[in-house]
């Protein structure tokens, strides 16, 4: 199949898997005129790159986790659930992190609405 049908058929623009392909996650062969094409499991491929990238990973680790994929093995498999792992581990951090800035800002607005109670009635003309 061509690019436009598998982006159809994932549910993904053709930009984005051009982008794919320049990231190395994603491979095609090439036509005498240059036209990638591609087969059935790229649809999968593509699914399966889309729920990555919507669990939050970049593509950098989205390629370490790949070879999982492509060439299972315990050793592969260990290695994505530990990189997995510390994906989960950074996004947790992140997470505490907004949490501390979400309540430093209730913080302030109680403050600003303490002094907006204070300040004197606009009188009416």
């Amino acid at each position: 199949m061509r690019i436009g049908e598998l982006a159809e058929r994932a549910g993904v623009s053709v930009r984005s898997l051009r982008y794919y392909e320049e990231q190395g996650l994603l491979t095609s062969t090439r036509s005498a005129s240059g036209q990638r094409h591609y087969t059935d499991y790229e649809v999968e491929r593509v699914t399966f790159i889309q729920r990555l990238y919507a669990a939050g990973l970049s593509s950098r680790t989205i390629t370490e986790l790949l070879p999982c994929v492509d060439s299972p093995s315990e050793e592969n498999s260990d290695a994505a659930l530990e990189r997995m792992g510390q994906e989960r581990d950074r996004l947790t951090a992140h997470i505490a992190e907004l949490v501390q800035t979400r309540d430093a800002l209730d913080g302030l607005m109680t403050s600003a609405r303490a002094h907006r109670q204070q300040l004197p009635s606009a009188a009416c003309a």
